[in-house]
């Protein structure tokens, strides 16, 4: 179990000073997972927000090898330099243990970047992949992407009267990835660090490719007041919104259960993105978002029981 006094004394791989937005969830989660690290990494990162607010030319606030690609091949390009890695070890030109990450926002991994994240996956790379997951376009103007939930407002899913914010339900990557069988799939909150930090630890030490899926909340595009975010993430987990599970080897395991599932109000109501959902004549709409949230987190429920039962 990781510990946090001896997190807070390991050498920060994404240093302070980058230009991140205030109460930004992604840097809180890319520092959770650096943590996790002991041995060398190289980061690549997708097109957004984490890669133009830590890489403004002529500064950098990453201290690794830092590798800038397109929005829509961060995996493809991670995957090329760990097989350039491979060749080069078993030439004898290099001895060291390294380590391989990317890093993309769900613009550029549940939408654009999905191809090249599936075809690394599948091909079966040493490599981790993790998305920083704060449900839009949220660099180019707050557009809804497939991670956007239900109900939300965005740019291009604008709440009003044709429709109440996006129509349709957000995609499950995570379940998308856990089927292409690979050997470690996690879902995780910056709000439950030490899950989040074991989780990472796991998909850095597993032989193939591995893939994190963690919440970053947006203060700018959720519309929440920036001190927040943790509390944000926490109420995402609570509700259920955002179960944190884990799939090892096939085998599912859900590493947080409330001790008091809360009610989905309670993480929809801080959130301006949401605000409509309380106006007179969407109390229909709140219910099927509760619904389906419920039925989710019990299906998630009885997966792991009959896992647990064999």
């Amino acid at each position: 179990m990781a510990r946090l006094k001896d997190l807070i004394h390991k050498p920060e791989i994404l240093s302070p000073g980058h230009r991140m937005c205030p109460g930004c969830g992604a840097p809180i989660a890319v520092r959770q997972v650096l943590m996790a690290l002991d041995d060398p990494v190289v980061v690549c990162c997708a097109t957004g927000c984490l890669e133009v607010s830590t890489t403004i030319y002529p500064y950098t606030a990453w201290r690794s090898p830092f590798i800038h690609n397109a929005f829509e091949n961060a995996a493809a390009t991670i995957s090329g330099v760990e097989a350039a890695y491979l060749s080069l070890k078993k030439q004898g030109k290099v001895d060291k243990e390294i380590k391989f990450v990317a890093f993309g926002g769900d613009g550029g991994t549940y939408d654009i970047g999905l191809q090249s994240l599936s075809g690394a996956m599948e091909r079966g790379h040493n490599m981790v992949y993790v998305c920083y997951d704060n449900g839009a376009y949220m660099n180019t103007g707050i557009q809804r992407s497939s991670a956007t939930p239900r109900g939300a407002d965005t740019t291009t899913s604008p709440a009003g009267k044709v429709i109440p914010g996006k129509p349709a339900a957000r995609k499950d990557l995570t379940a998308i990835m856990a089927a292409h069988n690979i050997p470690y799939v996690a879902q995780a909150s910056p709000s439950h660090w030490n899950d989040l930090v074991e989780k990472a630890k796991k998909a850095f030490a597993v032989e193939g490719p591995a893939f994190l899926n963690i919440l970053a909340p947006c203060p700018r595009g959720w519309r929440y007041d920036a001190k927040d975010t943790i509390e944000m993430s926490r109420l995402a987990v609570d509700t259920c919104q955002w179960p944190l599970y884990e799939i090892e080897d096939g085998v599912l395991r859900i590493t947080y259960q409330p001790k008091e599932k809360k009610p989905l109000t309670d993480y929809l109501k801080p959130q301006g993105r949401f605000k409509h959902l309380f106006a007179k004549g969407n109390e229909q709409l709140l219910e099927e978002l509760q619904a389906e949230v419920d039925k989710r987190w019990e299906e998630l429920k009885q997966r792991a029981a009959c896992q647990e039962a064999k």
